[in-house]
């Protein structure tokens, strides 16, 4: 039996548990997208009763508060933008929907960290979809050798409405259109998105005390990313190796004596390390040039029309874009060109706002709480993906992050107020 057995403790983390271990059979119900804003708005009706009725006390931060101001800003920008381009009422409803499942769970989840949730739970969980991953991966990469259809089929409950059918179909594998060869995205919309989930386990992993369980999500967290073909994936994945190591070592003399000559050696041949960088940089860019153009024209149309169209309150919707994207919509693909053209400055503020008063929260706290060195390393790892994707659409995939954060941010609040205590008892 393994020693460190972590199970449910209260109904809050069984919700949760088993709505992250059974990740692949929601998967196969084609009922991911559902599930997320399903159990956010049940455990916030659970933590607003219980708070109305003094049944337990909760300790919100201030950070957490602000997260839920800078989200009900999204929803003004959304209502204010749709009225002034003059969409109508169905379509004004149909947004606002979409807000409460996407938007609005980076502020839910947050709050929800402040119930009675291990993190410990949410770890393991992690770490099982990763051993879960691990079990299926030769089915997935034999339905590519026999060649079954990539997609098997979409399921009956994209009646409710989302971005699209891929995210209530059930894919085996996909093909680059530019490379020709196999791209795996198993319980995401699209590959990158499956990086991304990746880089969020192997966070999970890093802080997982069974060494069974820990090597299942180092293992699976690995898989996902190479098998995504990311390249924000690869990156976003190195940068967290180097900060797990630095925050690891940070104290050892040996870091700073390494540290020292290699600055020192790096100085002296800044030119040519400049140089070397840019020729990555640019292979980077090659390695999909079809992807690294339609991106950029995407970013340029959303700019170009934000800036001449609607600067302060945005479009209110996407829209969906010339035969140059590839009928893209204008504001995919990126946060920051999204939030400018779907919901103006305003939007873009709130969300830039809100995720740099959290990094500062935690920043203080890195070093000394275990917990908040995670949550800095999410919220750095959520910042990082804003340049390739849209939060908000994949809000009901990183959702346990945000679950994590909010428990820092909870417990940073306690702490603190146990510091003042004592400092007043002195």
């Amino acid at each position: 039996m393994d020693p460190q057995a972590y199970t449910p403790e209260n109904s809050d983390e069984r919700l949760i548990w088993y709505s992250i271990t059974g990740t692949y059979f929601f998967w196969v119900l084609g009922a991911m997208y559902v599930v997320a804003p399903v159990i956010a708005w049940i455990l916030l009706l659970r933590l607003t009763k219980r708070a109305l009725s003094d049944d337990q006390q909760f300790s919100i931060s201030r950070t957490q508060a602000y997260w839920v101001v800078a989200m009900c800003l999204m929803l003004l920008a959304l209502v204010v933008g749709h009225l002034s381009e003059g969409l109508g009422l169905a379509k004004l409803i149909k947004s606002s929907i979409g807000w409460a499942k996407g938007w609005a769970l980076l502020a839910i989840f947050p709050l929800i960290g402040s119930l009675n949730i291990r993190p410990q739970i949410i770890y393991r969980a992690c770490c099982i979809v990763c051993k879960h991953t691990l079990i299926l991966l030769p089915f997935f990469v034999l339905a590519w050798v026999v060649k079954l259809p990539s997609t098997l089929y979409t399921s009956p409950i994209s009646i409710i409405g989302g971005p699209g059918p891929e995210f209530f179909s059930v894919s085996l594998y996909e093909i680059d259109p530019g490379s020709g060869i196999p791209r795996w995205r198993l319980f995401t919309p699209w590959a990158p998105a499956l990086g991304m989930m990746g880089n969020l386990f192997y966070i999970f992993a890093t802080q997982e005390k069974s060494r069974r369980f820990r090597y299942y999500g180092y293992a699976g967290s690995l898989c996902m990313i190479l098998m995504s073909q990311s390249r924000l994936g690869l990156v976003c994945y190195l940068l967290l190796i180097g900060f797990f190591m630095f925050i690891r070592w940070y104290r050892s003399p040996w870091l700073y004596l390494a540290a020292s000559p290699a600055l020192l050696l790096l100085g002296l041949s800044g030119y040519t390390v400049v140089e070397k960088v840019q020729q990555s940089i640019d292979a980077f860019k090659n390695a999909r040039a079809g992807s690294t153009r339609v991106r950029q024209e995407l970013a340029n149309i959303a700019l170009e029309r934000w800036a001449n169209e609607a600067v302060l309150w945005g479009h209110g919707i996407v829209e969906k874009g010339p035969h140059l994207v590839e009928y893209m919509p204008i504001g995919s693909h990126h946060t920051w060109y999204g939030l400018l053209f779907v919901k103006g400055l305003v939007g873009a503020l709130a969300l830039a706002s809100a995720m740099l008063i959290t990094f500062f929260s935690l920043l203080r706290y890195m070093f000394s709480n275990a917990i908040s060195a995670v949550s800095l390393a999410i919220i750095v790892q959520i910042f990082l993906y804003t340049f390739g994707e849209n939060l908000e659409i994949l809000a009901y995939l990183f959702w346990p992050g945000l679950i994590i954060i909010g428990i820092a941010l909870s417990q940073n609040k306690v702490n603190l107020k146990a510091q003042l205590a004592t400092k007043q008892q002195e």
